[in-house]
């Protein structure tokens, strides 16, 4: 199996903006197999390379209505309706907060071959495709929270065991026989 450790919150490489993806070779496929195997392990809806700690622009997605990658990903508001539902991330487990997402985005980026790609997202497939994006630019869906919720959310963080403990990397689910429920709260 290639599943992989996830970086929790406090690793550096969360925190810093991925770069674009150039060779379109065995390496990038193996990484979208790796990040796929790993967020399914997870029960996650959708995890960037960084959280295996890999800075490239590249993040998989599976939404239960729709699945796969995107390499080098933009994204677009298609109008000004919004949606405010939960969300949370698997790189700070424990953490859940609703957050204020686009509803509808235009994705566009490339496929591990580079080949242009382009498509329209509503609800939770938009949700992750913002949230993950975020993380492509060391953004974490806390920095999204308003003041008084970022600070309750940094004192949950700074209560955990994985936080205490100084632990900026989780090994595998299934090595560790642990499961997580899906990071934004929703099922599949």
């Amino acid at each position: 199996m290639t599943i992989q450790p996830v970086r929790l919150f406090g690793d550096p490489i969360l925190r810093a903006r991925a770069t674009e993806v150039t060779a379109f070779d065995r390496d990038l496929r193996q990484l979208v197999t790796d990040l796929t195997e790993t967020m399914h392990d997870d029960g996650g809806v959708g995890m960037a390379a960084p959280q295996i700690g890999v800075g490239l622009r590249v993040f998989v997605y599976d939404t239960g209505d729709a699945a796969g990658h995107l390499v080098n990903p933009q994204w677009e508001v298609i109008d000004d309706e919004e949606q405010v539902g939960p969300e949370g991330c698997l790189s700070i487990p424990g953490v859940r907060y609703d957050t204020r997402r686009a509803r509808r985005v235009r994705a566009s980026g490339v496929d591990l071959d580079g080949a242009p790609v382009t498509w329209q997202a509503e609800g939770l497939l938009a949700r992750c495709v913002q949230h993950e994006s975020d993380h492509l630019d060391g953004v974490l869906f806390i920095d999204r929270l308003d003041p008084a919720q970022r600070k309750e959310a940094m004192r949950t963080i700074r209560e955990s065991e994985w936080f205490s403990a100084g632990s900026t990397v989780r090994p595998a689910r299934s090595m560790s026989g642990t499961g997580q429920a899906n990071p934004f709260g929703l099922g599949r």
